[in-house]
């Protein structure tokens, strides 16, 4: 019995060890299994998903769900601290004729273990022999996992800001919430279009970066952008639709190649993200032609030259249907806020 509880024990701190370091030095996604982080964000985001989907006023929903990351960070540090608490006191109290004074009580055990996690030490109770190897251990990994969690904030809300920063400038260039028509009609009255490839480029190292760190850290996503009607996945989608309308619509070519790269920048980024959270995407245009066909008329009025409309409408649709099923399945499984790309809201 004591033999099966000391391995039990042993078990639950390496599980423990093990995602700590899994979900904070490795800086890439790593396999589930055995993965205590993962497991719990997931299913805890359904069912939180779910109650804020009841709520009716959005600027409440946006709040609910925008604590839900930040809440699950600090439920994650709290099952780790109590899983390795366990861990420590089964094994201490496996051991328990090597503690002075000898008790089998596994209530002492785990007072011991949490005192040496913490550092706090017990005058109660004394180890001897391999206890002490274990008290040792415990405050170790006390430090570690303390230590650790802190570095993972600062790289998480370092990786927050920056994601945010081109997001919350794409307001004032694409509207809120963003579209892909406005954005090009916005430049072209600024007198800015020889800056769209600039945009593009910044805009396919954005991608670049927010899928490294959020596939490196599968919390990120969660983490909703401070505006209302504003999301990381919603500017994505903007860029893209504009990427989208400038490659199959406009005659131009002088942004052709950047439009391109961030194009398919963007629908990589946006399939493994699928990938990532096991979602199925459906290939599909989601605008009909009599939207399509009113944004040409905007480009139009905004002094675009443009491709002949059965032309466009093919290639629209192709290169929409890249990315618009995976697009609009995140959208769905964050509950994040979309905008129909083609219209303009007056």
């Amino acid at each position: 019995m004591e033999v099966c509880e000391f391995i039990i024990g042993s078990i639950v701190v390496a599980v423990v060890l093990f995602d700590v370091f899994q979900s904070v030095v490795v800086p890439r996604q790593t396999a589930r299994t055995l993965r205590i982080a993962p497991l719990l964000s997931r299913n805890l985001w359904r069912a939180w998903r779910q109650i804020g989907l009841c709520i009716r006023s959005l600027q409440q929903r946006e709040y609910f769900l925008g604590i839900f990351a930040p809440l699950s960070l600090i439920l994650e540090l709290l099952v780790w601290v109590v899983s390795l608490i366990c861990g420590y006191g089964l094994m201490l109290h496996a051991l328990h004729s090597q503690l002075r004074p000898i008790t089998d009580n596994f209530g002492t055990a785990l007072y011991l273990a949490g005192t040496s996690l913490f550092t706090l030490g017990s005058n109660n109770v004394a180890p001897t022999g391999i206890t002490r190897v274990i008290v040792l251990a415990a405050a170790a990994s006390g430090v570690a996992v303390m230590s650790l969690t802190i570095a993972l904030l600062f790289s998480l809300y370092s990786s927050f800001q920056r994601r945010e920063t081109l997001v919350v400038l794409l307001d004032t260039r694409a509207g809120t919430p963003p579209s892909g028509l406005r954005l090009l009609e916005n430049y072209t009255q600024l007198g800015l279009t020889d800056e769209l490839p600039i945009a593009f480029a910044a805009w396919e190292v954005w991608s670049a970066e927010v899928f490294e760190s959020h596939r490196a850290y599968p919390i990120l996503p969660y983490f909703r952008s401070n505006t209302e009607n504003t999301s990381w996945l919603g500017a994505l989608g903007a860029v893209l639709d504009a990427c989208t309308l400038l490659l199959t619509t406009v005659e131009s070519k002088e942004s052709y190649g950047t439009a391109r790269l961030m194009h398919s920048t963007g629908c990589r980024v946006l399939q493994e993200f699928n990938r990532l959270f096991a979602l199925s995407a459906a290939n599909k245009v989601g605008v009909e032609r009599e939207e399509f066909e009113l944004a040409r008329v905007s480009l139009a009025r905004a002094g675009f030259v443009l491709r002949h409309a059965d032309e466009a409408w093919i290639s629209f649709s192709q290169m929409r249907a890249a990315y618009s099923g995976s697009l609009n399945a995140l959208a769905r499984y964050f509950a994040m806020p979309m905008t129909i790309p083609t219209t303009k809201k007056r």
